[in-house]
């Protein structure tokens, strides 16, 4: 007779082996596809062994090649989302990508005064890779007017970065000057990217003190997500104690590598691996 009895039919009572564990939370939109947004931000956070929590604002139809629509949450639900975050799993770190209409930065910014979350990453983020814009234009002065300050760290692109200090930003003296108009606003640390140059991959940083973080390019169209990828990395890299310069290093780092094993799939520009290290 065999001793293999089914689980039901054990006497005793086996005890979870539990572990505590550091909570972290995006506020995003939702891309379909696996490769950006709340998706890219929770594989982020899993990646580095941390617990991600989401609050989607809005849910984006999008593959490799293009957006088709989007459509933002009710505020009302961005609300609860937040409250039911808060109130259970406070995060040690919060990242915010993408803010779809002027009802969701005001929703947001009112939540983010009210709960005063730790170490908040904020991606502008304005166009998909293909031109759609994912924060319409009349959104960017109420951006900057409810949301810029509240950032810890704001992760611009270089179109992003013209979008948001009005002016055409053409080499690394521009970029420096950008961070620092950018800094003047109210963020409290800004990482200016520089993958749209035609030279490198070098990024401006600056929180005070000026700081080149170089980084040359990767010759591949698989970088689906990049941004959502980094500020995420960042929102991780501070969670688990980093000082802000040291998670932007780590974040980069990690990007990098995403981006060198990167996955071929779609027909467009594809995804990051995030979890290149396993």
């Amino acid at each position: 007779m065999s001793d293999n009895k089914p689980i039901s039919h054990v006497a005793q009572t086996i005890q979870p082996q539990t572990q505590s564990i550091i909570p972290v939370l995006t506020l995003a939109g939702s891309d379909c596809s696996g490769g950006a947004g709340i998706q890219a931000d929770l594989k982020t956070f899993n990646a580095h062994k941390l617990f991600g929590m989401s609050v989607i604002l809005s849910v984006v139809a999008e593959n490799t090649s293009r957006v088709i629509s989007s459509y933002d949450v009710p505020t009302q639900s961005i609300s609860e989302q937040m409250e039911a975050i808060f109130e259970d799993i406070p995060p040690y770190a919060t990242k915010i990508g993408m803010l779809g209409s002027n009802a969701i930065i005001d929703c947001v910014a009112e939540n983010l005064a009210f709960y005063k979350p730790q170490n908040v990453v904020v991606d502008p983020v304005m166009f998909a890779k293909n031109g759609f814009p994912l924060m319409p234009k009349d959104c960017r002065i109420a951006f900057k007017r409810r949301i810029l300050q509240l950032s810890d760290v704001l992760t611009p692109n270089i179109p992003e970065a013209q979008e948001l200090c009005g002016f055409t930003i053409n080499d690394k003296e521009d970029m420096q000057k950008a961070a620092l108009c950018l800094y003047e606003m109210g963020a409290k640390a800004v990482l200016l990217k520089g993958g749209h140059s035609q030279a490198n991959a070098d990024d401006v940083f600056y929180n005070g003190t000026f700081h080149i973080l170089e980084s040359p390019k990767i010759a591949t169209k698989n970088t689906h997500g990049t941004g959502c990828t980094l500020s995420s990395a960042i929102a991780a890299n501070l969670a688990l104690g980093c000082d802000t310069l040291y998670a932007v290093k780590k974040a980069k780092e990690y990007v990098f590598h995403a981006i060198l094993y990167s996955l071929q799939l779609g027909k467009g520009n594809g995804p990051t691996n995030h979890f290149f290290r396993f």
